[in-house]
């Protein structure tokens, strides 16, 4: 079960980014008080309505020393619209002010348990996981948002505080996994 991996060690990975180059979590982790990764992609209708918030907790939190990672494990033969090449365009069309990065073999998502887009899991710079699930109660409208799940995971951590809640169901589309995978 997903939720046994709170308090868990999450994964390392060393995979290329819509920038060009290649990025390695240890060094976020190294440099950072913890990183938020977000299993995304580019077609994902969910993905589309939190992207602003998803900019958003990335332009508060990141002075405070936690930084958003966007990874897109879908397979691109299934669904071209997720390809590398249009990862470049989307996160320069979109303004993306935290790193994209392409898992391509899929090892990233299926090593975290990613099971939707967008789905984020918390890891502290121990390499532990703190959170995983939703961004918020409420994907089509962020005016009735009644749970950031996310934003609280963040601020209670930074607080040195106990999650409260620190598993939730993701709200959005399936990873698109590789036949057969």
């Amino acid at each position: 079960m997903l939720m046994e991996r709170i308090g868990k060690y999450a994964p390392d990975f060393e995979i290329p980014g819509a920038d060009g180059k290649v990025h390695h979590f240890a060094t976020y982790l190294g440099q950072y008080k913890a990183a938020v990764v977000i299993f995304m992609c580019n077609h994902c209708p969910y993905v589309g309505m939190y992207l602003d918030r998803l900019k958003a907790l990335q332009a508060e939190f990141e002075p405070q020393g936690v930084t958003l990672i966007g990874i897109n494990a879908n397979d691109a033969n299934q669904f071209p619209e997720d390809s590398f090449d249009a990862m470049k365009v989307f996160a320069r069309e979109r303004g993306l002010n935290f790193p994209y990065l392409w898992d391509p073999t899929q090892d990233v998502a299926d090593c975290f348990g990613a099971k939707k887009t967008p789905q984020a899991f918390l890891v502290d710079a121990n390499s532990v996981m703190r959170y995983i699930g939703a961004v918020d109660d409420s994907p089509q409208d962020p005016s009735v948002v009644t749970q950031a799940y996310l934003r609280d995971a963040i601020t209670s951590f930074l607080d040195e505080q106990p999650i409260a809640i620190a598993f939730t169901e993701a709200i959005g589309c399936s990873v698109k996994w590789r036949p057969g995978r």
